[in-house]
């Protein structure tokens, strides 16, 4: 559903654009709510209601008595944020979020088919760059499993 690099600024009020074709493609798909939390690698994720719920029953079934799984879950969820596009096709990125993210101004909004991950424009260069070297080993070890 999500696909490419789309560059944007958030402004002063922590109002962030999402990019017109992602917008196209949460209509076409009747999405009205999303959810908004801690990613991984320093992003934020951003998720269509539906693949929220996906998310939330998988992790759901890691067992509450293993430790790291206590962690991970309070981590992911208590930033979570339910957020909607307003008229002028922004969201409203909260404070905690922002600065988990280490966002400032400048953002790098990527499209991971089912998700979509924000950057802080600093920080997606710094992991395009020290990743792209290692793309084809990695798809190696991935498609491995």
């Amino acid at each position: 559903m999500f696909y490419g690099e789309h560059e944007h600024t958030i402004d002063r009020k922590g109002r962030l654009i999402v990019p017109a074709k992602f917008r196209q493609a949460l209509k076409e798909h009747d999405v009205k709510t999303l959810y908004l939390t801690r990613g991984l690698d320093g992003c934020l994720f951003l998720f269509p209601e539906a693949e929220w719920r996906l998310a939330e029953s998988r992790f759901k079934q890691i067992p509450f008595t293993k430790s790291e799984g206590r962690k991970f879950n309070r981590l992911f969820f208590s930033g979570a944020a339910e957020v909607s596009i307003d008229q002028l096709g922004r969201l409203l990125v909260p404070r905690t979020l922002k600065d988990f993210a280490q966002i400032k101004e400048d953002v790098v909004i990527v499209g991971v088919s089912n998700r979509m991950e924000i950057w802080a424009e600093e920080k997606w260069c710094d992991f395009f760059d020290s990743s792209r070297q290692s793309f084809e080993e990695v798809a190696e070890r991935v498609m491995l499993e």
